[in-house]
């Protein structure tokens, strides 16, 4: 796959990019700045450990994209280039603080929770997701049933009744308008991304 194709299939979630913009900004602001942060015994090692966490979970969760992918991504930009170059960076810098390999130490480890937590729980989600994909509700077991509740799958989405393959008159004003199921045949691409 070229590039091009990468970056245009790429789903990037606005929230998630948001929060690691900011927590990288208050991180090199806090990491880099000539200011000491008060510290007690090694308890900025706690810190670097949880921004490390932080910041890993939410690039993690940036590009929406197969999990190899995210799991290489974040170790090589979160792990190895913000956990260790940021102290390399900061000993190289005349602000008054040190490199120490402790420090570079918490935020692999940080970095390290966040990917395996994250990674634990994409695997499940996509798990769940086919599962739920492939197994349809047994009739007469509906969803909206007051004994079956506890088998909504909020998740997912699963949230009570609700129709699928269903397409309003109004709604096909969009890309599909128009077309015989013929046409949708003669186009189709065995390649392409499912996103139900």
């Amino acid at each position: 796959m070229s590039l091009d194709a990468f970056m245009s299939s790429l789903r990037i979630r606005k929230p998630f990019l948001a929060a690691f913009g900011f927590l990288v900004g208050a991180s090199a602001y806090l990491g880099l700045s000539t200011q000491k942060l008060p510290q007690y015994g090694q308890s900025d090692k706690g810190l670097h450990l949880v921004t490390f966490f932080l910041l890993t979970i939410t690039f993690y969760w940036i590009l929406e994209t197969s999990r190899r992918r995210c799991i290489n991504l974040s170790l090589l930009v979160c792990t190895a280039g913000l956990g260790i170059g940021s102290e390399v960076v900061q000993g190289l810098l005349p602000n008054g603080r040190d490199f120490d390999p402790y420090d570079i130490l918490a935020n692999v480890v940080g970095s390290g929770l966040a990917l395996g937590l994250s990674s634990w729980y994409h695997r499940r989600m996509l798990e769940r997701k086919r599962k739920n994909k492939h197994y349809d509700i047994v009739p007469g077991e509906e969803l909206g049933d007051e004994d079956h509740a506890a088998e909504r799958d909020v998740e997912l989405g699963v949230v009570g009744d609700q129709e699928t393959g269903v397409v309003h008159g109004d709604s096909q004003a969009g890309a599909g308008a128009g077309k015989t199921v013929t046409e949708e045949l003669d186009n189709w691409d065995e390649n392409a991304e499912d996103w139900d």
